[in-house]
């Protein structure tokens, strides 16, 4: 193997080893653990989702902070990764509990777009998920609402 194919499978190699820790880390969150978001963001990252867009790991880590306070039992689960150089896409499931939707365990999917800095830390992280279905259409009384809209909309 020649000197610059080394260099790309290194690359590779790295770029693997940092979203498996990535990974390992969304999947094992908790209160106490938010305190180490460093080692998983650079200090200037950018994060955007449906409801939030932020700069910086101390915004990032009040977003993950206020999960925890507002909802019971919030966790990661991730179902697919791919890795291409120093960008990767994962697909997750998030799972919790909200009185306010009823006793049993909620479930969002979506996925995550990560861009990582030359150290393995993710610098960019952008979040898509469809908040009408995943989210609005299981409150009771919106849900309703939005489930009407929906169908009107495909007629």
């Amino acid at each position: 193997m020649g000197a610059q194919a080394a260099d790309v499978a290194e690359a590779a190699g790295a770029a693997e080893a940092a979203v498996a820790r990535i990974r390992a880390a969304f999947e094992s969150l908790t209160p106490a653990s938010l305190a180490q978001l460093d080692a998983v963001y650079t200090s200037d990252a950018w994060f955007k989702d449906p409801f939030n867009e932020v700069r910086g790991v101390a915004a990032i880590r009040a977003i993950f902070e206020h999960m925890f306070q507002t909802l019971q039992g919030p966790r990661f689960v991730v179902r697919d990764v791919v890795v291409q150089g120093h960008q990767c896409f994962l697909t997750w499931d998030f799972l919790f509990r909200q009185p306010r939707m009823g006793p049993q365990e909620q479930c969002i999917r979506g996925g995550s777009h990560l861009r990582l800095a030359a150290d393995g830390r993710i610098e960019m992280h952008r979040d898509y998920w469809d908040a009408a279905e995943e989210l609005y259409e299981k409150i009771p009384v919106l849900g309703a609402l939005m489930r009407w809209l929906k169908k009107r909309a495909g007629s």
